[in-house]
């Protein structure tokens, strides 16, 4: 069976390129319908990561969020034109104590192998999740992305002590507004503080407690639990503002990618006792989770169309580059591609 991919050879430029897939092996076979664009396809299509990063990953097809319809699952899981959300991390082996997206013989898609710019997917069904028909494309195809952010939560409830008057999420941007919004639906009876910079991207979180400029926080304000949301060069800004912010032996839970390392307040670490873990991508139970939370919680599709920002039909590679191009310029909001290769 002849695939067509879509793969990046060099920042800026993809190559088209033609394989082969083995139609009888224990592969399932899916074509992607649509994709989006995350943070990380576009610091390899800009050239922002390292020289060396670069020359070891690419050519690679990018993006690892995507919804596909199943074309064959010789395994029987799926029926053909069953809907999927497809999970980028493929474990190799299991461990009983660490987590499959943080074992480090996993292989996990745009990220060293090809990810789902393709005609079609060659995956194990295992990396596959049945999603509700009657589901928003658009926002389905971000699924990825929220399951990092249940993982993050999933954890929080794991490692937090038990005092939870209050929960704070720092960072107004896509990966603060998508982890406020399932935090909220995740625990409706605990109040939830949003700290941001950006007045306008503030409103949107009208389903918050409070909301906080976070150069005009009361002094008295306080949180038992954190979120770092905010990630880059300004990671280190927050999660020393959430160490000021936070009861003693508080939580603080840490989301946003920095390139480089930043400082933070470990004198104040130290004096308030406080946990601090990192969450990266997600696994298979995440998947579920989320999909779940779609199904019991219709008010949340509602909510995350408001990240949407636009959809872009992609046939061609021309095409492709319009939408990392206009994606580029975005300050907040998904940029999603309906993939018609």
């Amino acid at each position: 069976m002849l695939n067509h991919i879509y793969r990046l050879i060099k920042p800026g430029i993809f190559e088209y390129s033609c394989s082969d897939i083995a139609v009888n092996t224990d592969k399932a076979i899916v074509r992607p319908i649509y994709l989006s664009i995350c943070h990380a396809d576009q610091r390899y299509y800009r050239g922002e990561r390292s020289e060396e990063v670069l020359k070891k990953k690419l050519p690679m097809a990018l993006i690892h969020e995507a919804i596909g319809r199943v074309v064959n699952d010789p395994t029987g899981t799926f029926e053909k034109d069953d809907l999927v959300v497809m999970i980028p991390n493929t474990p190799v082996e299991t461990d009983d104590v660490i987590a499959e997206n943080y074992l480090r013989s996993s292989k996990f898609r745009a990220s060293g192998y090809d990810g789902f710019m393709q005609e079609y997917v060659e995956i194990d069904a295992g990396r596959l999740v049945k999603m509700p028909e009657d589901i928003d494309l658009e926002v389905a195809a971000f699924t990825e992305l929220l399951t990092v952010s249940v993982h993050a939560i999933t954890r929080m409830d794991r490692f937090a002590h038990s005092r939870r008057n209050a929960i704070g999420v720092w960072g107004d941007g896509n990966l603060g507004y998508i982890t406020a919004v399932l935090f909220k639906a995740m625990f409706p009876d605990i109040k939830l503080y949003v700290f941001g910079i950006d007045d306008e991207k503030l409103k949107d979180f009208d389903f918050a407690d409070e909301v906080f400029k976070t150069d005009a926080i009361p002094e008295d304000l306080r949180v038992d639990h954190a979120f770092e949301c905010v990630g880059n060069e300004y990671s280190g800004d927050a999660i020393n503002q959430i160490i000021d912010y936070i009861n003693p032996e508080g939580t603080i839970s840490i989301l946003g990618v920095s390139e480089n390392p930043v400082p933070i307040n470990t004198r104040m670490v130290l004096e308030k006792g406080l946990r601090i873990f990192g969450s990266s991508r997600s696994g298979y139970d995440d998947f579920v989770k989320t999909i779940n939370l779609y199904q019991t919680n219709p008010e949340l599709i509602e909510r995350l169309k408001k990240i949407v920002g636009e959809v872009i039909t992609v046939r061609d590679i021309e095409d492709a580059k319009e939408a990392f191009a206009k994606d580029s310029t975005r300050g907040f909001g998904k940029t999603i591609m309906k993939w018609e290769i």
